[in-house]
């Protein structure tokens, strides 16, 4: 049994800034070309590709569950601006509920990329947005930028090998 990689210590990610869904469709499609995907965290890169799918589908299907409502409402006020804006720092460990609904335990790149293009494209085609298991009611383009940062934390552990 491996042990985990600390991963706010990792270093050699790579750079992402995305201010669009397309940008991330764009990094995902580069990663899907390469000959190999080297991956620097604990997850497989089919692993790091379902879980983004899953938020992203979750942001429009609803979570099973939420953070009780006082957290939400002081995410709301006090992280929410900084969430949406700066990146996402790496190393943070989710709740056990939230990490048993987006956390896939295994999952191969194919897989991985399957469903992370099409919740890409759900995001690109339906309006309907639910509000967030954590930040609570949040707009279609909170949500857009929400996503962009989530995918940059994530990708940037990705590395493609060409």
């Amino acid at each position: 049994m491996s042990t985990a990689i600390d991963t706010a210590k990792v270093t050699n990610r790579r750079q992402l800034q995305f201010s669009k869904t397309e940008d991330i469709i764009a990094d995902v499609e580069k990663l899907a070309a390469a000959r190999e995907i080297r991956t620097l965290g604990n997850w497989s890169s089919g692993q790091v590709f379902m879980h983004l799918a899953n938020t992203m589908n979750k942001s429009m299907d609803g979570f099973n569950h939420r953070l009780p409502w006082p957290i939400r409402v002081i995410a709301r006020v006090f992280i929410k601006r900084g969430f949406l804006k700066k990146p996402m720092k790496a190393g943070f460990q989710l709740p056990a509920k939230s990490a048993a609904e987006l956390i896939c335990p295994s999952a191969t790149t194919e897989e991985g990329l399957q469903n992370i293009r099409k919740a890409l494209h759900r995001l690109q085609t339906e309006d309907h947005r639910e509000p967030s298991a954590f930040l609570g009611p949040m707009t279609r383009d909170e949500w857009e930028k929400l996503h962009c940062r989530h995918s940059e934390l994530h990708l940037s552990f990705l590395i493609p090998v060409t």
